[in-house]
């Protein structure tokens, strides 16, 4: 019995034999094992959308509720309960986005409200002709 190891498959192989055919005797060493991967869906085909293993998505007015709270804060409102319901019916990502969208979109229409109320207040203690010269 001899030790002979295979031959490698980046040598050259031997004197009349051709390239990747195994010497006499010996077997492909790959022939009856499966791959090393699983196999993979034909090309093209996908399920049904929101389904399956993928992420489905973060809602696309959860995130327009969120930039509208800081540049119009009542548009961020009606944006983040479109979302909420949105989420609701379809299972999307993003609750938590229009959740802080609705939260900061109240927050600042509050405070926009109370300046607004303020100016006014102002405007019309300044006109008021209590000054006595």
């Amino acid at each position: 019995m001899t030790d002979e190891q295979p031959p490698s498959p980046y040598e050259p192989p031997s004197h009349g034999q051709p390239y990747g055919q195994p010497q006499y005797g010996q077997q492909h060493p790959q022939y009856g094992h499966q791959p090393p991967y699983a196999p993979q869906p034909p090309y093209g085909q996908y399920g049904p959308p929101g389904q399956g293993p993928g992420p489905r998505g973060t809602n696309v007015l959860a995130i327009l509720s969120l930039v509208f709270a800081f540049v119009f804060a009542p548009a961020g409102i009606v944006s983040g309960h479109l979302a909420k319901r949105q989420i609701r019916q379809t299972g999307e990502d993003g609750d938590q986005l229009a959740t802080w969208g609705l939260v900061l979109s109240y927050i600042f229409t509050a405070i926009g409200l109370l300046v607004c109320c303020g100016w006014i207040g102002l405007a019309i203690w300044a006109n008021s002709d209590n000054s006595t010269y």
